[in-house]
């Protein structure tokens, strides 16, 4: 398909509701547009497709850079990080009872945390700010 990169973004918007595949911050919420990732990146032979695109907040694409995998420290295992393009978020992830705080379920959901900082303190600032404003987590 030869779509241009504002096509895909807002293709993938909608598949994503609008939210960071990792993180699940909400573009409306953040302020700052989500950004086009490539969950297998280009210099690793990922593709420009439906089943490698994903929409992703800046932290995230940046903490991930060209990471496809991560220790997940209580296993000691090298697995794959989460892909939102085909893996379901709360089957490797749950919100604290904060709301603030991401879990991980799995060993790639504990590594995707991880390897993207997930669960920094200024994430975790500003979740709490969202949640107290009732636009955190995402309901659905």
């Amino acid at each position: 398909m030869n779509l241009s990169p504002q096509e895909w973004r807002e293709r993938l918007a909608e598949q994503a509701r609008n939210r960071c595949g990792y993180c699940l911050t909400q573009e409306v919420v953040s302020g700052v547009h989500l950004t086009l990732e490539h969950v297998i990146p280009q210099s690793k032979g990922g593709q420009t497709d439906d089943s490698n695109l994903w929409l992703s907040c800046r932290l995230c694409n940046e903490s991930k850079g060209v990471l496809t995998e991560f220790t997940d420290l209580q296993s000691g295992s090298l697995v794959p990080l989460f892909n939102p393009c085909t893996q379901i978020w709360p089957e490797h992830f749950t919100w604290d009872e904060t709301g603030t705080r991401i879990v991980g379920l799995t060993s790639t959901g504990r590594a995707t945390i991880d390897a993207l900082d997930l669960n920094s303190e200024f994430r975790v600032r500003a979740r709490a700010i969202w949640v107290e404003a009732d636009w955190h987590p995402p309901k659905d």
